[in-house]
């Protein structure tokens, strides 16, 4: 019997998997690095207080809803003129010492990377940086009416994340980068693809060669949305795995057309099933036929949360229990 790690590996490299990936069950995710614990990401849960993150925007998370967002009125929007970025925006210190980072060190010698690859955690991404500091409708605008302002913010992220990325090769050593950067709704990207190659296609492609280049195997990014025009994009960009690629792209056609390029990684999407009303039926409902649709390579049956775990509790394992079924079925 493979291992995780093997086992996935070969789902991806179209080679001889003996089941199907459970989810994340191959991922060790390690998210105590000292800019984890130094700042926080966003506030504890429902109804808790608002934090303020490493970039300055404010995150609030109230109650009732399934996550945290930025706060965006006068008095916490971070960048509120796009050509002045200079004088609102600072990237957050980042100059830890080898000291700093020996707890997460400690933590990542203590995995079995036999069993398991150890993944890296980055978030927000660029796209959700702009938007994080500028506000969602100003962002967009931006890109039509001051692209040159917008490129250099993105270039100066882009500069404070390759920063990162030479602290988390030489200390963490991961097998995976784990990237969220979400580029679109559930109907459309939020840009064109034009759009979209002209701002980020170099700046990703230079951040994802870093990792590749410096042992990281595989470049797990993640996006829950529809982005089925963007595909031929990430595989240039470097992405190994696109996970939370909802339903509503196709997926059995994407696998056909570009599967021996990237893999597939969700399908089952968390507005369906993760919800307080889910059954094991509503499950089965969104799995069954995903698996025998999708089949077994460049393929990952997976809700399209961006971590391995649900809102509702109880409906990760319930996914992880139809995934062993259809792996009965289908190997």
């Amino acid at each position: 019997m493979l291992t995780k790690r093997q086992n996935m590996m070969e789902v991806i490299k179209g080679g001889n998997p003996d089941r199907f990936v459970k989810q994340y069950e191959a991922f060790a995710f390690v998210l105590s690095t000292p800019y984890q614990t130094k700042y926080p990401m966003m506030p504890a849960g429902p109804g808790a207080d608002p934090v303020v993150c490493a970039w300055g925007y404010t995150n609030a998370w109230p109650e009732g809803q399934i996550g945290a967002f930025p706060m965006h009125d006068a008095e916490h929007l971070v960048c509120p003129d796009i050509t002045r970025w200079r004088e609102y925006v600072k990237a957050p210190d980042i100059d830890f010492t080898e000291e700093d980072w020996k707890p997460c060190m400690e933590e990542v010698a203590k995995i079995d990377r036999e069993e398991y690859m150890v993944a890296a955690f980055v978030a927000p991404g660029l796209f959700e940086m702009c938007h994080y500091l500028c506000e969602i409708q100003t962002a967009l605008m931006d890109f039509y009416e001051e692209p040159e302002a917008l490129h250099e913010l993105i270039e100066y992220v882009c500069e404070w994340e390759l920063k990162y990325a030479e602290q988390i090769c030489k200390y963490m050593k991961p097998d995976i980068l784990f990237h969220h950067d979400d580029w679109g709704t559930q109907k459309s990207t939020f840009i064109s693809t034009e759009m979209f190659r002209e701002f980020f296609l170099d700046p990703y492609k230079r951040i994802y060669k870093y990792y590749h280049d410096h042992g990281v195997e595989l470049i797990v990014h993640h996006s829950d949305c529809y982005c089925a025009t963007f595909v031929p994009t990430m595989i240039e960009m470097g992405i190994d795995v696109w996970q939370g690629c909802m339903s509503v792209n196709d997926l059995p056609k994407l696998i056909k057309e570009y599967g021996k390029d990237i893999t597939f990684m969700g399908g089952i999407d968390n507005g369906k099933v993760d919800t307080p009303d889910w059954t094991p039926e509503l499950i089965a409902q969104e799995t069954d036929q995903l698996c025998r649709d999708c089949g077994k390579l460049y393929f990952i049956p997976c809700t399209t949360h961006g971590l391995n775990m649900s809102c509702i509790p109880d409906v990760y394992p319930a996914v992880d229990k139809e995934i062993e079924k259809m792996t009965k079925e289908m190997f």
